[in-house]
């Protein structure tokens, strides 16, 4: 069986401390960190309450961007990994308008354009994206979804998981666990 790599991010651990964000810029150095996190807020104070969700490529089961790349230059290999290849790219955007997700990024300025590729570089040496690596708080596993025995199999069987969209059937490899109790300022 081949591998199916992906993220569980836990926002019960996320303390929105941007590392996530810090280290994927410092391995891969794009023009915005490949990671976002976004702040909710609600209630007003002293009921405050405050959630993180960090966004990066869902490197989907069924990638829309891949599907809509007239060049090939998106391309999903057998272990789930969504990878661009930026020598095969025509710039025709049909991959940023198809991502429902927001997760591919183009910079006129610089006629640029990048995702997140999970640090493909890194898990072929064996090793765990920076972004996992590096994360403070601990929120980030990684693992092979198709290993029952990896942590993010195990984590998956124990906790109340969702994905981003599931409307739009793309069936991505980042969860995310909710957070049990609320975060209060």
């Amino acid at each position: 069986m081949s591998k199916k790599y992906g993220f569980i991010i836990d926002q019960e651990r996320c303390i929105g401390c941007d590392c996530c964000t810090v280290a994927c810029e410092k391995e891969k150095d794009p023009k915005q960190g490949f990671i976002r996190v976004i702040k909710e807020q609600t209630g007003v104070f002293p009921d405050l309450n405050i959630t993180y969700l960090p966004h990066l490529c869902n490197h989907c089961e069924n990638p829309p961007c891949v599907a809509g790349c007239p060049s090939d230059a998106l391309k999903k290999r057998d272990d789930g990994i969504v990878i661009y290849d930026e020598d095969e790219c025509e710039k025709c955007f049909t991959c940023v308008d198809a991502c429902p997700y927001g997760e591919i990024h183009y910079y006129s300025s610089e006629d640029l354009l990048e995702k997140c590729d999970l640090c493909a570089h890194l898990i072929d040496q064996g090793k765990e994206p920076f972004c996992a690596t590096c994360c403070e708080g601990q929120a980030i596993y990684f693992g092979d979804f198709n290993d029952p025995d990896s942590n993010v199999s195990l984590i998956a069987k124990r906790k109340n998981l969702f994905q981003l969209k599931p409307e739009m059937h793309t069936n991505p490899s980042v969860y995310y666990s909710p957070p049990v109790k609320k975060r209060e300022l």
